[in-house]
């Protein structure tokens, strides 16, 4: 198997979306490259149990390593392992969803679809990237389609919005390229060389105190990309200005690359600082899940409830991995993949709503169940996901986050653990109400006296087809979460 495919097919996509004349051409091509990417994930994803199952031990399968600037030793390695997988599946799901929500685009629509797919490219090079520099590329790659997807077609302040992602995001950055050439300079390999190998690093010991230089840098850096309290601003902006699809691409897989990278380059490559700076993380963690609880609450705007609450169940995974034990890790992986695909359906539901009310104020809405029952049901299911329902993915996520969390006996750990779990009740309060209000009771009336009810439709074929995918994967996590446990202990 070869994963370089997964970064050759959307850029094959990419290349032929400007190539195409026509709207028509331009969604053909797009989904036809997505839903290919799609059955590619799953063929990976066989290969990698049958390989296993085979009795193959190696850390990373599928690698391919090729030198790519010698003179620094910068190579093209890549390579896969349960966790690469699972975020190979979440960046594949979200993006077909993605481009089925986006099928009415007509504004530059080859543009759109085009920004979309190279999205996906940067993400998959990132999920498999082992060499640091290749990894630290591909970041940068995903970083370009967010600032323009929300500048040209968001809503609102979309200039300011953008620029401010685009300013916390590079900041970002910034730091994790300071990291990186900090690990750089000081590991050298047998040969004497320097290296960005991830695995090479993974086996020599870097100076604890060169890793306690250099691991605030990379932990910040890539916790910006998370939502890492206090530098989580961004997100709130950022989705109450994009557009549907690129909400759901900047939640469901974007901020998973922040968490992603504080796990496979920060938590792994510096471990003994990870263990010193542990106490840290788990109180900037807390606080994220408290504040964006607390802060969901006093929001009014449909997509600024799902953002802050973005924050809270992000700070899950960055209490996941600060808690450094193999449940709780796990647990950070699973709420990666979950968070993702159920934020990807909230945006998605709350986006079906906006185009058919033009409002997203939950004031302004009511009812909605009595004229768009589909829609109305995927705003339910995303609620109760969000807040941890028996059955779907966030309750097995967060449990398990949980169970680890509780593992460590010191009384920090045990009050975050604490605090983290009395969350879910705030959650509960703001999805419950949230939901009561805007699509049960009356029919909402509007300013003109006329009932919404007159002129609204519920979900076409598109936006059905969008939130199934979505709530598959909610569904097969939820129900049997084995498969992905023992994927991700793999």
């Amino acid at each position: 198997m070869s994963l370089s495919i997964l970064i050759i097919l959307p850029l094959i996509t990419a290349i032929a979306l400007l190539l195409c004349n026509g709207l028509r051409q331009v969604r053909v091509v797009a989904l036809s490259g997505a839903v290919v990417q799609l059955i590619y994930a799953f063929i990976l994803l066989v290969a990698y149990w049958q390989q296993r199952a085979a009795g193959d031990q190696a850390l990373m399968l599928f690698e391919e390593d090729y030198v790519w600037f010698t003179p620094l030793n910068i190579h093209y390695h890549i390579g896969a392992d349960g966790i690469s997988i699972a975020m190979i599946l979440l960046t594949a799901f979200v993006t077909i969803a993605g481009i089925l929500v986006s099928w009415s685009m007509e504004k530059l629509n080859k543009e759109f679809f085009f920004l979309l797919t190279l999205l996906s490219m940067g993400a998959y090079g990132f999920f498999i990237s082992l060499d640091l520099f290749t990894l630290f590329f591909f970041l940068e790659v995903a970083v370009i389609p967010k600032f323009l997807l929300i500048g040209i077609w968001g809503s609102g302040r979309k200039e300011y919005s953008a620029m401010k992602l685009a300013l916390m995001l590079m900041g970002g950055s910034a730091l994790v390229f300071v990291a990186l050439a900090g690990i750089y300079f000081n590991t050298q390999t047998v040969a004497g060389e320097h290296t960005f190998d991830l695995l090479q690093i993974a086996q020599l010991h870097i100076p604890v105190e060169v890793q306690k230089i250099f691991f605030p840098f990379a932990f910040v850096g890539f916790g910006v990309f998370t939502a890492l309290f206090p530098f989580h601003t961004w997100v709130p902006d950022g989705h109450s200005s994009a557009p549907t699809a690129a909400s759901m691409f900047l939640a469901g897989i974007s901020m998973k690359l922040g968490g992603y990278g504080c796990l496979r380059v920060a938590t792994l490559l510096m471990p003994e600082a990870a263990q010193a700076y542990s106490w840290i993380i788990i109180m900037l963690a807390t606080i994220a899940i408290i504040y964006g609880a607390f802060a969901t609450m006093m929001q009014t705007d449909l997509k600024y409830i799902n953002a802050y609450s973005s924050v809270s169940h992000c700070g899950f995974v960055l209490l996941g991995i600060g808690m450094l034990t193999k449940t709780a890790i796990m647990g950070a992986v699973m709420q990666m993949v979950s968070h993702g695909l159920m934020t990807a359906l909230f945006f998605a539901a709350i986006g079906m709503l906006y185009d058919r009310t033009h409002t997203r104020q939950v004031a302004q809405l009511g009812g909605l169940l009595k004229v768009m029952p589909f829609i109305a049901t995927v705003f339910v299911i995303a609620g109760l996901c969000s807040l941890g329902l028996p059955g779907l993915s966030g309750f097995v996520a967060e449990v398990t986050v949980f169970m680890g969390a509780w593992q460590n006996a010191e009384a920090l750990y045990r009050i975050a653990t604490i605090l983290a779990c009395a969350s879910i009740v705030v959650t509960a309060v703001y999805i419950l109400r949230a939901m009561g209000k805007v699509i049960m009771g009356p029919l909402q009336v509007t300013d003109s006296g006329s009932s919404l009810g007159n002129t609204l439709t519920d979900a076409g074929w598109n936006e059905k087809a969008a939130a199934a995918i979505l709530i598959i994967g909610i569904l097969a996590i939820g129900i049997a979460p084995f498969w992905l446990t023992e994927l991700i202990k793999q």
